[in-house]
C-alpha cells in the first residue's frame, strides 16, 4: 500500500505568478491537485477560498499584474498558505464589514475560516500574508503496489519526464534517478497539462477532476 506521505513527502509547494483574475482558476486547480495528492481532499474548498481571498486582496490593493509568490506547506497540525508580493505598505486589515459591503470582507472571511490564524510579516522589499488551516495529518491511500492502473500511471510519468533526463536513465524501479518528491511533481505536471488540454477543448477541468476523484475513491473502496 502506498501512502501520500510516502510518495510525495509533502514537500512545501512554491509557485510564482502574476496576480490577476485570469490566474485564479488555474491557481485553485493546482492547489486542489496538490491537496488531493497530499491526502487532504476534505480541506480543498476552504483552502481554495482562502487562496482566492489572498490573491484578490493583492489585485485590489496592490495592483493587477503584481508579481507574487504562493507557498503552501504542511506544518503539523496546520496547512499553511503564504502569499508574497513586493509592496510593503499595503498591509491587510481586518475590517468589521457589513454583508452589504463590496470590499473589506476578504480578510474577515480568512479570519473566520482559519479561526484567527493569519498574519503578515515583512521581508526586505516584500511582505508575506499567511494563514493556517487546522488539519489532521493522517495519510490517505493513494494507490496500491502493482496492478495495471499503477503500471500505466508509471509508464505515463516515465514518458512525461524522459525528455529532461539523460539518455538511458530510468524514472522508476531500481536505480531510479528521481526522488519520491520528483515523481510527485511529475504527477502534478501530467494532471495540470491534462486539465489545460481539457479546457482548450471545451471541458470544465474542475468537473473532470471531481469525476476522477469520485472514480478513484470508488476503486479504493472496492480494493479494501
Amino acid at each position: 500500500m502506498i501512502y501520500v506521505s510516502d510518495c510525495m513527502g509533502r514537500e512545501p509547494w512554491v509557485h510564482q505568478f502574476a496576480a490577476q483574475p485570469s490566474e485564479l482558476s488555474q491557481l485553485r486547480r493546482m492547489l486542489k491537485i496538490r491537496l488531493i495528492l497530499w491526502g487532504l481532499r476534505d480541506h480543498v474548498d476552504v483552502a481554495q477560498l482562502c487562496l482566492s481571498e489572498l490573491v484578490t486582496n493583492v489585485i485590489r490593493h496592490v495592483g493587477e499584474g503584481t508579481p507574487a509568490s504562493l507557498r503552501m506547506a504542511l506544518s503539523e497540525p496546520y496547512l499553511r498558505l503564504e502569499l508574497e508580493d513586493p509592496h510593503t505598505r499595503a498591509l491587510p486589515t481586518l475590517l468589521a464589514a457589513s454583508s452589504a459591503s463590496e470590499s473589506g470582507r476578504g480578510m474577515a472571511l480568512v479570519d473566520a475560516l482559519t479561526n484567527h490564524r493569519w498574519g503578515v510579516f515583512l521581508r526586505e522589499g516584500s511582505k508575506v500574508v499567511w494563514c493556517e488551516l487546522a488539519t489532521s495529518d493522517e495519510p490517505t491511500v493513494l494507490g496500491r503496489t502493482g496492478g495495471p492502473r499503477v503500471v500505466r500511471a508509471e509508464a505515463l510519468l516515465d514518458l512525461y519526464e524522459a525528455w529532461q533526463l539523460p539518455p538511458g536513465r530510468a524514472v522508476f524501479g531500481e536505480g531510479s534517478v528521481l526522488s519520491a518528491t520528483a515523481v510527485g511533481e511529475a504527477a502534478i505536471g501530467v494532471m495540470a497539462d491534462l486539465l489545460d488540454w481539457l479546457h482548450a477543448h471545451g471541458y470544465d477541468p474542475d468537473d473532470v477532476l471531481d469525476q476522477a476523484q469520485t472514480h478513484f475513491e470508488a476503486r479504493t473502496d472496492e480494493a479494501v
